[in-house]
């Protein structure tokens, strides 16, 4: 079998960097306009020449999401916009959902491959065909499929068009992304790129004047807009969903004939990122290497559990919703683990490292490298950048170096983190 493609999201270009060193088959990234994720950092054109060369000289893929639905005035700037993408920045192939953009791509960069977006929820596989005709070359399944839906929709299309599918990350209160709570609150529009999150923000039950149910729901800044709805033992975190976790089921997802595995979270830190794409990536190549042998490494999970995350679910996969498989009974986040650094090099038996949180010296950290695994150490003596002795490192950003209780040598762009303790003032990375 071809062997399954690992793709990771790219908020920047700190993330497309950090995606390639812990394993990406591919990058998804966007521009300043036509990507459904405005606030992540996002791509100049300078920046993505670089990201996309960057990641054409290591042997990884690079999409471009142009997934937004299209208003007139978009229209304008469309045609540069998949001129530069294809012609300047060379991308790989781009994201699309609308069917006006799709129109134009073909028009105007005829050779430019095209993949239909999750936001077109595609939901059988005469959608799937459709769009094949069209030229696409890949399709983003809706997230509400489970995989014997997914199975059977493979037996029914050409083996060369290809299924990708979201195996990890947050999932949404609204169909294959299609929400329209943001503009209702805030006038953000989230199928334009501007989501404003509001299935993340805490509601209450104001239970004066609903004459059936006896209750509205009231966003805590909005309380002059109330919606009827009924409480149940759950509460009223009705908007929210847990994290969808696959990473237990990667030989179920390749056997049902998934092309790509996709990671979702370009708004999230490179923490994440390379967690995320390390755990699915040395499960794929244990699966290709392995075969029948294949064993899960409890490894994978202590890895992803270290991340800002809410609880984890199997999402439509196997979970008849109904069932309540997607209930968050509160709006907290899991926030185990707080990045203190990321390596940078090594000179005169110290690590240099760019602070992202306060360490002490005495401190045990974790580290995340990108090939292997590293047992936690003590931080025996820090360094400012002039190489003073300090007891901390209080300021952001700062560079320090570090004198290890370990013989363990930690690569370029190792993750430093620890267990929490926010009585130290260190605030949980993404």
């Amino acid at each position: 079998m071809k062997k399954t493609e690992i793709l990771s999201p790219a908020g920047d270009l700190e993330k497309l960097k950090t995606a390639v060193a812990y394993g990406a088959d591919a990058v998804y990234l966007s521009g300043k306009s036509f990507g459904l994720r405005t606030f992540s950092g996002n791509f100049t054109h300078e920046e993505m020449i670089e990201g996309i060369a960057y990641a054409h000289e290591r042997g990884v893929k690079c999409y471009v999401t142009m997934n937004i639905m299209a208003h007139e005035t978009d229209l304008k700037i469309l045609d540069n916009e998949i001129l530069f993408v294809a012609n300047e920045a060379h991308a790989d192939a781009v994201i699309v959902s609308d069917a006006g953009i799709f129109r134009r791509i073909r028009k105007i960069a005829p050779d430019l491959e095209i993949h239909i977006s999750t936001q077109a929820s595609v939901t059988n596989s005469e959608g799937l065909m459709f769009w094949y005709e069209q030229g696409a070359k890949r399709v983003v399944l809706a997230r509400e499929l489970s995989l014997e839906q997914i199975k059977e929709i493979r037996s029914k299309i050409p083996s060369d068009l290809e299924i990708e599918c979201f195996v990890h990350g947050a999932m949404c209160v609204s169909y294959s992304g299609r929400c329209l709570l943001s503009n209702y609150y805030t006038g953000r529009s989230s199928n334009h790129g501007a989501c404003a999150q509001p299935c993340r923000w805490g509601y209450y039950v104001d239970s004066q004047g609903n004459m059936e149910t006896g209750s509205y729901i009231v966003e805590e800044k909005r309380l002059e807009d109330k919606l009827p709805i009924e409480e149940d033992s759950h509460g009223t975190y009705i908007f929210n969903s847990k994290d969808i976790s696959m990473i237990d089921h990667v030989p179920e997802l390749i056997r049902a004939g998934v092309d790509s595995f996709k990671i979702e979270g370009r708004i999230k830190g490179a923490f994440y990122t390379a967690a995320v794409t390390k755990a699915y990536r040395e499960a794929r190549d244990l699966l290709f290497e392995k075969g029948e042998d294949y064993k899960t490494d409890p490894r994978w999970n202590e890895i992803l559990d270290k991340i800002v995350h809410r609880d984890y679910a199997t999402g439509f996969f196997y979970d008849d919703p109904k069932k309540n498989a997607q209930i968050v009974e509160d709006k907290s986040y899991n926030k185990p683990a707080f990045v203190v650094g990321v390596v940078e090099g090594f000179e005169d038996g110290l690590y240099k490292v760019s602070q992202r949180n306060k360490v002490f010296r005495g401190d045990v950290v974790n580290a995340l490298v990108p090939e292997g695994y590293v047992e936690p150490f003590e931080v025996t003596e820090l360094y400012d950048e002039d190489k003073n002795p300090i007891d901390s490192t209080p300021h952001s950003k700062m560079t320090y170096y570090m004198k290890i209780a370990s013989d363990q040598f930690l690569p370029p762009m190792t993750f430093l983190s620890r267990d929490g303790d926010k009585d130290q003032g260190i605030a949980p990375q993404k």
